[in-house]
């Protein structure tokens, strides 16, 4: 009698448990759209990510041995600068909607270059304020959910996302918080295909809005990631359109004085 009321309570158990992956195999699936949604609302939700028009974010980011400072300066619809500061000089690279341009003092130019179209790539695309995400369609991208996968041990949807420039990035988003944990790029540059690799930690909200402030990058299956830290980030804070436009060459400006006398 006993074992028989064991295999009844055994049995109940078993159907229970397979009734319940049943149902959730027969649940329907999340479509990317839907899942795309879901991570907008990680961050803030649609409404707040559209009220910003600008960010400056700052910190620091070490390389090995060394140590650069950094800001980054974003302004709707589609300007961005970023500055990379070592002992009290300053790489920037800039783009103000129509042009990129940059001054690197640590190869010599001290004056203003254009950027070429594949130089511009990366700049160009940290340009949208929103995320490239946000209103993809629009945009001409292209996205599509390519299944699971597990970043350091976490579940995640991994979705990739084709932009209109052909760059494809694959966002690799928790499938509890639906925040990023990793977004691996393939980047055409002079023929060839970059593949880089970035990981996200350490969100924090700010005005309403989750931002990492811990970012780990590196190329494909190089072992050594740059580790940046995001020290502060400010929303709505004034940002002049000049920042972001060509600075006139001492020449350039002469010449400019010239004419106008």
């Amino acid at each position: 009698m006993v074992r028989i009321l064991m295999f009844r309570a055994f049995f109940k158990i078993v159907s229970a448990t397979t009734l319940l992956l049943l149902a959730a195999s027969f649940a329907p699936a999340q479509t990317v759209d839907e899942i795309i949604a879901k991570n907008i609302q990680a961050h803030g939700g649609i409404e707040k990510l559209k009220s910003v028009k600008t960010v400056r974010s700052s910190g620091k980011y070490i390389a090995g041995n060394l140590r650069v400072g950094f800001v980054q300066e974003n302004k709707r619809p589609d300007k961005v600068r970023e500055e990379s500061i070592v002992q009290g000089a300053a790489d920037v690279q800039a783009y103000d909607g129509k042009t990129s341009w940059e001054i690197n003092p640590f190869q010599g130019r001290k004056d203003p270059q254009l950027l070429s179209e594949d130089e511009s790539k990366s700049l160009i695309e940290d340009a949208d304020i929103d995320g490239q995400l946000v209103d993809y369609k629009e945009k001409g991208h292209k996205a599509e959910l390519v299944g699971h996968d597990p970043v350091e041990g976490t579940d995640c949807y991994k979705i990739k996302l084709t932009l209109k420039n052909g760059t494809v990035r694959y966002y690799y988003l928790d499938t509890d918080s639906y925040l990023e944990l990793k977004i691996a790029t393939q980047r055409m540059i002079r023929g060839a295909i970059q593949e880089t690799e970035a990981y996200f930690g350490d969100y924090e909200q700010v005005d309403g809005i989750y931002f990492p402030f811990a970012i780990e990058s590196a190329e494909k299956g190089d072992p050594n990631r740059t580790k940046t830290t995001v020290e502060k980030i400010e929303i709505n804070v004034p940002v002049d359109d000049g920042r972001f436009s060509v600075p006139a060459t001492p020449a350039k400006a002469a010449a400019k004085s010239g004419m106008g006398s």
